[in-house]
């Protein structure tokens, strides 16, 4: 064969190869499924380079898997976990004298890394002929953009998976936003007022009031177990049970034993909620609560101020309750109910010291002549000056009843 035969040859293969490069570089572009661009790949460095044997690696659930391959036995390919294997290389290295059997079939292994880490690797045989050198770095071109190509259809697909997850957190939370009341009753007797402010965009704490046809008014605040969505998928069932059972049940007591069934039959008692609820009279100025395992609330009277413990265990954690008992007040004097979730109490400032009780029960005496509202405002910005740039650490739920006789 002359030299000018020889260069034509050559001339011819170059464009054969440089075609089906573009080719499989056109698949890329055109967004053709991953399958199908690992069979292109291993076809292109099969038949158009010339090297015998292929393994191309992708992680898949957190674990290194072979796409595919080529004259190699399919049995080698699902008998070996490569997950433990593939981290040693961090270079293009010769792997020919390698003791794991699968390595052992190769002569090279390429890692492709980005951004320091590896995002895949191929296993090849020596790469034939004369012109191996100017063969091998086509291949190594190929494989570096078809694993950027993949690793960023990867990262595309995760940013779509994640702006879809945000946009039905969303609508969570504004339906979670609906369940809870925006505008409280007042009256002459009483007077209530809120903070509701989620961990995450949806949380677990909630509250509601009911004014009942005697004139008597009912409110209680809850903490289910947990945060995020599954917390806030137990509230709203909570809250569309507990609306349920204030229609029908006469007690307290038959309301709080119903919601502990309700619960517990949905959870099974993976899951519980801390309760407390309460029903003030006004006709004969007495109050009457259950506190299911709840941070006590806090009655302040003048200078007095009693925690409201009585009540049961959590609910949801048993099939039944082993106790139940109700606690009762009569009120003598205008009176503060200040019921709250412990991520109140939870909160943090820069010193790790915790916001605690011990610093909430002299705010409440000093500004208990306060109306709701204010009294909840400035708590609220008393909190933000204490964590400093301390995150919340649970959702926050406080629910302040000023009674008036």
């Amino acid at each position: 064969m002359s030299n000018i035969e020889q260069l034509e040859r050559e001339l011819s293969l170059k464009k054969l190869q440089l075609n089906n490069l573009l080719t499989l570089t056109q698949a890329i572009n055109e967004n053709v499924p991953a399958a199908e661009l690992y069979r292109m790949y291993c076809d292109f460095l099969h038949w158009h380079i010339g090297i015998a044997k292929v393994a191309l690696f992708f992680k898949e659930n957190g674990r290194w898997q072979c796409v595919q391959s080529v004259g190699i036995p399919e049995e080698d390919v699902r008998r070996y976990d490569m997950s433990e294997e593939l981290p040693r290389f961090v270079t293009n290295t010769r792997v020919n004298g390698d003791t794991h059997p699968f390595v052992q079939q190769f002569d090279l292994v390429l890692p492709v890394m980005h951004k320091r880490e590896p995002i895949a690797y191929a296993f090849w045989s020596e790469v034939p002929g004369e012109d191996a050198y100017s063969k091998l770095q086509i291949a190594i071109t190929i494989t570096n953009v078809l694993a950027v190509a993949i690793e960023n259809k990867r990262l595309f697909k995760n940013q779509l998976q994640q702006e879809l997850f945000n946009r039905e957190v969303q609508y969570a939370a504004e339906i979670q936003q609906a369940l809870v009341p925006v505008r409280l009753p007042s009256s002459q007797h009483y007077q209530l007022s809120s903070i509701y402010k989620p961990h995450f965009a949806v949380g677990g704490d909630y509250y509601d009031v009911f004014e009942l046809k005697d004139g008597s008014l009912l409110f209680c605040i809850a903490d289910v177990t947990g945060k995020g969505i599954p917390a806030a998928l137990l509230m709203s069932n909570i809250q569309a049970t507990l609306n349920a059972l204030v229609t029908r049940c006469q007690s307290l007591e038959e309301i709080v034993t119903e919601m502990n069934n309700a619960i517990f039959r949905v959870t099974g008692g993976d899951r519980f909620i801390t309760l407390f609820i309460c029903r003030y009279e006004p006709r004969h100025r007495s109050l009457h609560y259950i506190n299911a395992g709840h941070t006590p609330p806090l009655l302040l009277c003048e200078d007095e101020v009693i925690p409201l413990t009585n009540g049961c265990t959590i609910l949801g954690g048993l099939p039944k309750l082993p106790f139940l008992e109700i606690g009762g007040l009569c009120l003598l004097r205008n009176a503060t109910l200040f019921a709250y979730t412990d991520g109140l109490t939870d909160v943090r400032n820069n010193q790790g010291e915790f916001f605690s009780e011990e610093r909430l029960i002299p705010f409440l005496k000093e500004n208990c002549h306060l109306d709701a509202r204010a009294l909840n405002t400035k708590l609220l910005a008393h909190v933000e000056d204490f964590r400093q740039q301390q995150p919340l650490p649970d959702d926050i739920t406080v629910l302040t009843c000023k009674i008036f006789l």
